[in-house]
């Protein structure tokens, strides 16, 4: 073939250099590495300022490693408020505990993440008694894990409710 252009307006492979497809930024244009593409950090949120913030709770190292977790394991607020919180006043119906509660959050999580296939995500099926004092059956929720790197790049698990985040 020689030079001719080919219907989706591009040049025949034959009619190009060799450093044709090799590209250099300019002054004007950010490193090879990307690292200028989005510009200056503006805010960050780290997974400590959210843990101490309350927008995520820490699940107990001993408890995690129980359940087979070997990476630190967190919910969200709203995870552990719908699928694990638990008071004596929620007790009028059923009568459950928080340690119990997440006891089936982790076990049900750590379920699904075998069953998905090692991936970084997966859902979790629970069913869970609300937290409305009057009720006495379980009913159907999801969960969303991911596992993704925390502030020092080490893996961290975050189980929260589909849709956050």
């Amino acid at each position: 073939m020689t030079d001719k252009t080919l219907i989706d307006g591009t040049a025949n492979r034959d009619s190009l250099g060799p450093d044709a497809m090799r590209w250099t930024p300019g002054p004007e244009q950010p490193d090879a590495s990307g690292a200028d593409i989005f510009g200056e950090v503006i805010d960050s949120y780290s997974r400590a300022r959210a843990l101490a913030d309350g927008a995520l709770v820490a699940v107990g190292e001993d408890i995690a490693r129980e359940a087979g977790f070997r990476f630190p394991v967190a919910l969200t607020a709203a995870a552990w408020a719908d699928c694990v919180a638990w008071t004596d006043e929620d007790n009028r119906q059923t009568y459950q505990d928080e340690s119990g509660r997440l006891w089936d959050v982790l076990w049900m999580t750590r379920r699904a993440i075998r069953r998905s296939g090692g991936g970084p995500s997966c859902t979790v099926e629970l069913c869970r008694v609300p937290r409305d004092g009057e009720s006495h059956e379980s009913e159907q929720t999801w969960l969303f894990v991911t596992c993704g790197p925390g502030d020092d790049e080490e893996p961290v698990i975050t189980i929260s409710l589909p849709g956050e985040g």
